[in-house]
């Protein structure tokens, strides 16, 4: 089984100045490897025909660039569980004040809260940005998920790795959902996911 996990938003709580108000974390699910490795060079292949250069990443492709994309994918078995924040709900001083722990925090209740998904999974996460956190965060998920839950935690470059370009697609067209000032298009993308049935669960922390 292989996981590739990245996030929409940031765990910053400055609302009123920038940050985003809605953080979502996404795990995209294959069970087997090889399906896996055909959805990655889909999406490849699709990049190159777009143009699309370093990667797809969902809040910097035009519209049309994020329906041929999710159309690409439509064949491709996989499933994706998601959490949602809504960060003004959220009370706990720690997780206000430290952006490590929360961001370790969410992916970890993700991961434990996968409807019995996860078994002996290698999982891949965005390695981009802090890389001595993202390495904490291996430790982290060891020390808090089952023993039967995880083989192997592995940092990706998402320039080189189109499956974790997949969950940050997938992570966008989420928080897009959330996005009502954008009537026309804030539902858009994650009902293709729906319709694909590849979108298992998203579950609204609160």
């Amino acid at each position: 089984m292989h996981v590739f996990i990245d996030e929409s938003g940031d765990p910053g709580f400055k609302l009123d100045a920038g940050s985003s108000p809605i953080f979502v974390t996404s795990m995209v699910i294959f069970r087997a490897p090889e399906v896996a490795s055909e959805t990655g060079e889909r999406i490849a292949a699709l990049r190159q025909r777009l143009g699309v250069s370093p990667e797809f990443k969902f809040n910097k492709c035009k519209n049309d660039y994020k329906d041929a994309f999710f159309q690409e994918i439509r064949p491709c078995s996989f499933r994706v569980r998601s959490v949602v924040v809504q960060k003004e709900l959220i009370r706990s001083p720690a997780l206000r004040s430290h952006k490590e722990s929360f961001y370790k925090f969410f992916v970890k209740m993700m991961m434990k809260h996968d409807g019995g998904a996860l078994h002996d999974a290698k999982v891949l996460i965005d390695g981009s940005g802090d890389r001595p956190f993202k390495k904490q965060l291996r430790t982290y998920l060891r020390g808090n998920l089952e023993n039967d839950v995880i083989r192997k935690v592995e940092l990706r470059d998402s320039r080189r790795d189109p499956l974790i370009q997949l969950a940050d697609m997938t992570a966008g067209a989420i928080a897009r959902s959330y996005k009502k000032d954008d009537r026309r298009h804030h539902s858009r993308w994650r009902e293709m996911l729906r319709l694909n049935q590849q979108l298992e669960d998203v579950w609204e922390f609160k």
